[in-house]
């Protein structure tokens, strides 16, 4: 694009306007000229900035970075703060998708005869609002924690007869990667297509040898959106979040759980790990294999969509309705964020969220400080120890405001509470990858799966109530009386909640 040229040029020429200001010799004249081209160019910024119309205080946020952080400041805003870019990195992948979703998903309008309002509420949005469709003969089985998850994961993969898709966000080349990669590697000789995706950052960790060892099998291997080819784009800043696995077009899996140690529980520095995935069969599993099938074609030119081989849907007896999203820059709407403040809306009596990064946008807030004082009962759980600085104090900085409004927020103990669930008056969930956060909602390519009158609506329901037990609830009196350095750190975190 033009546009990225143009900003490339400009940090060229802000670093070379710093460097011949403060660090040569040059004449008065040349110097003062230099101080002239920067202003113009962050002038210049500033001014786009100000036409993309974001909410005033993002826009004043990134207009003090951009003023008070020379070069860094800019650099920082161009690789963060260009939500625009995701318009036109990905049009075409948008514009693929939305096509061949239409064409390939099934067009049929489930009975909500059985259904409560607050779920006919929600079921008439997101079938408006999402690409794919709400799907019937579906089963879905709740899979607590890394054992089980992964026990399950591998005795399925081991009974795979026709092909293996997965993709995930953090595979690693630990003992869990290696065993799932045997798996893999022993289909593929037996005649199996494997297909695999890793995220190019979140997967970084996962060795060039045993990527070798799997394309040496015969498994297709892809990495999603390379930094080396997408620095300078800026693609680098949108992730591939999902963690999807399609076993014979019968069996899938998604969820909270990347591939690696710490997911079992395992990794000494971390801990008990508390995760949650979901086991789906049934017509929505054709749905989460379109996500897959179209990300697949994005990153390898290889269409197989169109193909009746891949394209089959096998429909089981099914108890309530499943509706699989995916969002991110390929979306052109914030789908997930406004699905989330959909089912807050529609609360009549609880609503239950885990999340291991809580950093609501405003709608999402509103929604919950509206419902809590309504009556309905709003509890947020989240990790007592957050695995980042950043993450840790943006989350503690908007408790006091619903903590003011009667929302109920437990810090579980056990571990590191990873999942990412919401339930909406026991019978109305999500499950998935997405986190309650400005990145998922925003820059990750995510995808969850929504419940409505499910049976395993109640197995989420059991395991938030045993994770109750695991939990401290924060208490207004005792939470306000933490040190000012805390709330110092609560409000340098929150400044660069765009980011997170």
């Amino acid at each position: 694009m033009k546009k990225r040229r143009i900003e490339f040029f400009f940090v060229l020429m802000i670093i070379a306007s710093v460097y011949i200001i403060f660090f040569t010799n040059s004449s008065y004249l040349l110097k003062t000229g230099f101080v002239i081209l920067y202003g113009l160019i962050i002038m210049t910024t500033i001014f786009s900035l100000i036409l993309e119309n974001r909410t005033a205080h993002n826009t004043l946020l990134w207009m003090y970075v951009l003023i008070f952080l020379p070069v860094i400041g800019y650099i920082f805003y161009l690789y963060s703060g260009q939500l625009y870019l995701k318009g036109y990195l990905f049009q075409s992948k948008r514009k693929n998708d939305r096509e061949a979703l239409k064409m390939t998903t099934q067009q049929h309008t489930p009975d909500l005869a059985k259904l409560k309002e607050h779920q006919k509420g929600f079921v008439h949005y997101s079938q408006h609002v999402a690409l794919t469709e709400m799907n019937t003969s579906t089963q879905t089985k709740v899979l607590t924690n890394g054992a089980e998850t992964f026990n399950e994961m591998k005795k399925q993969l081991k009974k795979a007869n026709d092909f293996i898709h997965i993709e995930y966000y953090i595979f690693r080349s630990d003992r869990l990667g290696k065993e799932i990669m045997d798996i893999l590697i022993t289909k593929a000789k037996n005649g199996v297509e494997v297909r695999f995706i890793y995220d190019a950052v979140g997967s970084r960790s996962l060795l060039s040898k045993d990527i070798k060892r799997m394309k040496d099998a015969g498994v297709s291997v892809y990495p999603f959106l390379p930094i080396k080819y997408g620095f300078f784009n800026q693609k680098f800043n949108f992730r591939n979040h999902r963690k999807i696995i399609v076993i014979d077009g019968k069996i899938g899996f998604v969820g909270g759980l990347n591939v690696g140690i710490e997911y079992l529980g395992q990794d000494e520095e971390i801990g008990f790990w508390r995760d949650t995935h979901l086991m789906i069969e049934g017509e929505a599993l054709q749905t989460l294999h379109s996500i897959f099938l179209l990300d697949w074609e994005y990153i390898s030119n290889e269409c197989l969509l169109d193909d009746p081989h891949y394209n089959t849907s096998y429909s089981v007896e099914g108890d309530g309705l499943v509706h699989v999203v995916a969002s991110g820059p390929d979306t052109q709407e914030d789908i997930i964020s406004d699905m989330y403040y959909t089912m807050i809306s529609f609360a009549t009596k609880s609503i239950w969220i885990a999340t291991p990064y809580f950093v609501p946008n405003e709608s999402i807030r509103t929604a919950l400080r509206v419902a809590a004082k309504k009556g309905v009962q709003v509890r947020v759980m989240v990790p007592e120890i957050n695995d980042g600085f950043l993450t840790q104090y943006a989350t503690r900085s908007y408790f006091p405001e619903l903590l003011r409004c009667g929302v109920e927020i437990y810090s579980y103990q056990k571990g590191f509470l990873h999942q990412k669930i919401i339930i909406v008056d026991g019978d109305l969930a999500s499950i998935g990858t997405a986190n309650m956060d400005m990145r998922s909602f925003h820059l990750n390519f995510e995808v969850n799966a929504f419940l409505i009158g499910t049976s395993s609506i109640q197995d989420l329901v059991a395991d938030y109530e045993a994770d109750m037990e695991a939990s401290k609830r924060i208490r207004p009196v005792e939470f306000y009386k933490r040190s000012p350095i805390e709330k110092l750190k609560e409000s340098i975190a929150r400044l660069f909640s765009g980011a997170l």
